[in-house]
């Protein structure tokens, strides 16, 4: 089992940033994928960002230029700054990891971002 803690949510006005942190803890060797998604009010979970072997990384459109997905593999820790905030990236930030063919999530974290 693997366990994923997010923190760095809150609230800023839009320009702003934030940066989002997934503590991985838990059976931890092997996970190859790490990324972020969300989920705005209505809408289905979208990936923000996903880190493969620790050094590939793919964006979701609406957030290239002003997002950046990094892996610190000491610490077992994803990140995820977010900068240039608008009130479109409002939602519950998720973090995920694959290990093998399993996918594990956080709980989750608020972003919002008010105009």
């Amino acid at each position: 089992q693997v366990q994923l803690v997010e923190s760095g949510g809150g609230l800023v006005q839009a320009g702003g940033s934030l940066r989002l942190s997934c503590a991985a803890s838990g059976i931890i060797f092997s996970i190859n994928t790490m990324g972020w998604y969300r989920q705005a009010p209505g809408k289905q979970r979208e990936l923000v960002a996903v880190i493969i072997s620790g050094r590939v990384t793919n964006y979701a459109d609406s957030v290239k230029g002003r997002f950046t997905i990094s892996r610190d593999n000491g610490k077992n820790t994803v990140y995820l700054q977010m900068n240039s905030l608008k009130p479109e990236d409002t939602a519950v930030y998720y973090c995920n990891c694959v290990r093998g063919v399993q996918n594990y999530w956080g709980q989750g974290t608020q972003v919002t971002v008010s105009s």
